[in-house]
């Protein structure tokens, strides 16, 4: 069974919490890095132990939020191997995964509704990374 780690900030912490609850019902475990409450939080001190997660593979994928998705994804990309995605559609979040390879799905929490919320969430979920021509480009990203 994959598990999805899950980080946010206080401002994506309700959406964090309805996002955790349907990923669950959708039959996944889930690794929750905080925040753990609407309490006022600094995005970082929760994305980068979700992303040394990813790196390490103790959990397959991501899910990130604050409230534009901008913060917490700028640190989450500070991380060598990730690929953290802002995506605010579903069409977004396909390309995200299908060109890009992304392994953390960003969303920007005061932007979103709950049912966009789970679409994009479904797709980034399943839609594979297409390789061919992607992979040369995903594979220049790190820096040397």
């Amino acid at each position: 069974m994959k598990i999805i780690g899950f980080a946010c900030d206080h401002a994506g912490f309700e959406l964090k919490e309805t996002a955790r609850e349907y990923i669950t019902s959708l039959g996944y475990r889930c690794r929750d890095f905080g925040a753990y409450s609407a309490g006022s939080s600094d995005y970082p001190d929760h994305a980068h132990p979700l992303a040394r997660a990813v790196e390490s593979g103790e959990v397959e994928t991501g899910v990130a939020l604050c409230g534009t998705g901008n913060g917490i994804g700028i640190a989450l990309n500070k991380h060598r191997s990730i690929r953290a995605a802002i995506c605010w559609l579903p069409e977004i979040a396909q390309l995200a995964r299908a060109h890009n390879d992304a392994n953390i799905l960003v969303l920007p929490a005061r932007f979103i509704a709950p049912d966009d919320m789970k679409a994009i969430v479904d797709i980034f979920l399943n839609t594979p990374f297409e390789g061919g021509r992607h992979l040369r480009r995903v594979e220049k990203i790190p820096v040397q």
